[in-house]
């Protein structure tokens, strides 16, 4: 049997109760190497019968496993307990499962958490809320579940997982190989591992000006989803062998200023760009710019003149974020003091709902204006036909070839 360090990453919510203290994964070891993973006698028994248990009343629903903008897929479940079923001074809800890939059968992954909880009054109302996930390659898994508390009492759940490429996405390379198994990664910001840059020629230099922001605009928090989405368009970027220079600017519009910086560099230091992210503050209204008229507007003019129109010259300059709805598109004047852009623009608008908001948003606008090219995010495939479409036209600029006309995506 196989052990896999523990990924699962669990949401404890509950109503009139303040959110439980998660301890760290902790994975369950072999007591030697190949041997048989350690862990309660009871508990292995319940994972074997295959017979769902109701001693802790719960209801598990599982994840339907979807391919990420990271080219791995994600799977899970959630749980619901009723609140008076963990009623006393305190508890603890000892979760453990195997995810058994059907290509191997004999090399399960076993996953561990254990969650406080804390104190809660006798027939309190309302339902306390458990998530958690898992990565897989493509293929089919078997998932055996079970849940218990301090008093012994099991809740058991048991089912099959199935992670497949549709036919349009065949052309993808995912990052975990068929039939494997890993815990799914908390933290977003973790350094690139070290890419093999093309040889023979000079490498791309690239500048990336990317609004960390949420789909939904009246959202007082960045979602983790969206986060992911423009950390994959980053991570992409700079996994491509032909680009060995970045500039990233992070901005959000809405706070109307500039996060984080990083110029001319041999890679995209991802660590600091999360902790630069934590300075975010959606849900605040700063008077200041509540008094301003069209101050996201003149925000973005100042950023494109600055940014497009600096001393830099980039072989790209790529734009990157969900829609800019702002009331008021960048002047024409704006634009036009900028002059002549010397290399080509791209716009990669991260939008999961393109039928909601088919019109062309500010940013857009303003990338139109300087001739370039606009490419919506809406799948992962998406994301991989938008980069080589790049990579594709600004090579062929570099070497003196004009890249045929393409209608925009």
């Amino acid at each position: 049997m196989v052990c896999s360090k523990l990924g699962t990453s669990f949401l404890f919510s509950v109503l009139a109760v303040p959110c439980v203290p998660v301890r760290a994964q902790s994975p369950l070891t072999a007591a030697d190497p190949g041997g048989v993973v350690r862990m309660f006698p009871t508990d292995r028994v319940i994972l074997e019968v295959q017979e769902p248990r109701q001693d802790l009343p719960c209801s598990v629903n599982p994840v339907k496993s979807a391919l990420g903008f990271d080219l791995r897929f994600h799977a899970g479940y959630e749980v619901s307990i009723p609140l008076k079923e963990l009623s006393g001074s305190e508890n603890l809800l000892t979760m453990i499962f195997r995810v058994t890939p059907e290509a191997h059968r004999e090399d399960p992954v076993y996953f561990v958490q254990r969650v406080r909880v804390p104190p809660i009054e006798a027939e309190a109302p309302g339902n306390a809320y458990l998530q958690g996930a898992f990565d897989l390659g493509e293929g089919r898994y078997h998932v055996d579940w079970l849940m218990r508390d301090r008093t012994e009492r099991l809740c058991s759940s048991y089912w099959d997982a199935e992670a497949v490429l549709s036919a349009k996405d065949r052309q993808l390379s995912l990052s975990l190989s068929p039939g494997a198994v890993q815990a799914a990664e908390a933290e977003q910001f973790t350094d690139e591992p070290p890419v093999e840059r093309t040889r023979g020629s000079p490498p791309l230099n690239v500048k990336m000006l990317v609004n960390f922001a949420p789909q939904n605009v009246h959202a007082a928090t960045l979602q983790p989803l969206d986060t992911a989405a423009l950390v994959s368009i980053l991570r992409t970027i700079a996994r491509e062998p032909r680009i060995g220079k970045f500039s990233v600017v992070a901005f959000n519009l809405q706070e109307q200023r500039v996060i984080y910086r990083q110029q001319n560099a041999n890679r995209i230091d991802f660590p600091a760009l999360g902790e630069a992210l934590r300075s975010l503050n959606l849900g605040t209204i700063d008077l200041k710019r509540l008094s301003q008229k069209n101050g996201e507007t003149g925000f973005l003019s100042n950023l494109i003149q600055r940014e497009v129109g600096g001393e830099d010259r980039p072989d790209a300059l790529i734009f990157a974020g969900p829609k800019a709805l702002i009331e008021e598109s960048v002047p024409t004047e704006s634009l036009k003091e900028v002059g002549e852009v010397e290399y080509p623009v791209f716009y990669m608008n991260y939008n999961l709902r393109p039928e909601a908001t088919p019109w062309r948003d500010a940013i857009g606008r303003a990338v139109k204006f300087f001739k370039g090219y606009e490419f919506t995010i809406s799948r992962p495939r998406d994301l991989w036909a938008a980069v080589s479409e790049i990579v594709s036209r600004v090579v062929k600029l570099k070497s003196g070839r004009r890249p045929a006309p393409a209608a925009e995506q």
